[in-house]
């Protein structure tokens, strides 16, 4: 059963992403990124946990596709449904204000969904460093940077190797920005 979660849940996200394309020279396909994440957290994080896991694939399919909060449950269950939700922006609002308040929503979400955004965050910093979108220039990647910090400082402390492959990163990212 718990692989079968993690299996649905890859092959849910990449029928919903599967016309998605990442913002990178290479327009990687957008399935390349939850994968990524749910690597990232089982690698780094020794997570093992199929809930956390499944959200991890899926946890951009509310903010970025034609999924609902309803369909996730009923295919993956209330926990991973929180989960996904606990991460998922609101593409209703303009992104400065989305921005700041997903800084202010790290505080409180769970631990779960922490380390979904530490994932999420390792993932996206890395690839802002190494193959950024065409048209960010030095200074809209290390204002990303500077943004996923504060995000990752508001969220609940939850795995070392994670949080301190992260500050590698960072500082990674910074010394080559410069």
């Amino acid at each position: 059963m718990t692989h079968t979660l993690i299996l649905k849940a890859a092959q849910f996200a990449a029928e919903k992403h599967r016309d998605q394309r990442r913002k990178d020279k290479h327009a990687s396909p957008y399935i390349i990124h939850p994968i990524s994440v749910a690597l990232e957290i089982a690698q780094t994080g020794g997570v093992d946990d199929p809930e956390i896991l499944a959200a991890a694939l899926l946890h951009d399919t509310l903010e970025d596709t034609d999924t609902k909060p309803e369909e996730l449950e009923a295919k993956f269950g209330k926990k991973v449904c929180e989960y996904v939700l606990d991460v998922t922006d609101d593409k209703t609002l303009p992104k400065d204000e989305r921005k700041r308040r997903q800084i202010e929503h790290a505080k409180k979400i769970s631990k779960g969904a922490a380390l979904i955004k530490l994932g999420d965050k390792i993932s996206n910093v890395t690839d802002v460093i190494n193959n950024p979108p065409e048209d960010w220039d030095i200074n809209r990647r290390k204002e990303y940077l500077d943004w996923a910090e504060k995000v990752i400082e508001n969220c609940p402390k939850v795995n070392d190797r994670m949080e301190n492959k992260f500050q590698e990163i960072i500082k990674q990212g910074r010394e080559a920005l410069i």
